[in-house]
């Protein structure tokens, strides 16, 4: 089963992303959340993390920014009552943090606010999640927020720890910057570069 998709965006409608790579325009559900802090307008390129669902009726690929997002969506399809279609109206309604923070918190009535959620939901999601988004998150959350989000699941993919390749990352564009800078691909190649030195000091 393939991890993910990269390629060029072509538009959206609504939750759907559309992007194109080798030849081929994918459909993509996600979390307006996650498309939102893409540029769609842009033609840019980007990686979208995905999971396939095939059903009787129906074959949807749903994408997210990067792992913790996409196993979010599955681990919120283990509440009684929560389908992909539900739990990416959910993901599109509530930020990460909130999210969790909520569910650790059993902050049932800030669950409530998410568009489509009722109480009976709410209060399933809390029993069966807590503690189970957290685990371990902390240094995911940390890379998702870096600014070179692709670099680091590059470097995740190459078996490097996620928070130590976005901390790898810094000192790297700290070091090329202090040096004068290097634009365009070439920053980027020499950013990679340093950081997989830095991981391997």
């Amino acid at each position: 089963m393939f991890n993910s998709l990269r390629g060029r965006i072509t538009g959206r409608t609504g939750d759907t992303l559309y992007i194109l790579t080798g030849g081929v325009e994918w459909e993509l559900v996600m979390p307006l959340t996650d498309i939102e802090a893409l540029d769609t307008a842009g033609g840019g390129e980007a990686r979208i993390f995905t999971h396939l669902c095939h059903t009787d009726k129906d074959m949807r690929i749903y994408g997210f920014l990067d792992a913790l997002r996409r196993k979010t969506f599955l681990e919120l399809q283990k509440v009684e009552g929560v389908g992909p279609r539900a739990a990416i109206k959910i993901m599109s309604g509530i930020s990460q943090a909130e999210l969790e923070r909520a569910l650790e918190e059993g902050d049932v009535a800030r669950l409530e606010q998410t568009p489509g959620l009722g109480k009976k939901t709410a209060q399933k999601m809390v029993l069966t999640l807590k503690g189970k988004l957290v685990h371990g998150g902390s240094a995911e959350k940390s890379a998702a927020n870096s600014p070179y989000r692709e670099l680091v699941n590059a470097l995740a993919d190459m078996g490097y720890d996620r928070k130590a390749a976005a901390a790898a990352l810094d000192k790297a564009a700290a070091d090329i910057k202090r040096n004068g800078g290097i634009e365009g691909a070439a920053g980027e190649s020499e950013l990679f570069r340093l950081a997989i030195l830095n991981l391997t000091k």
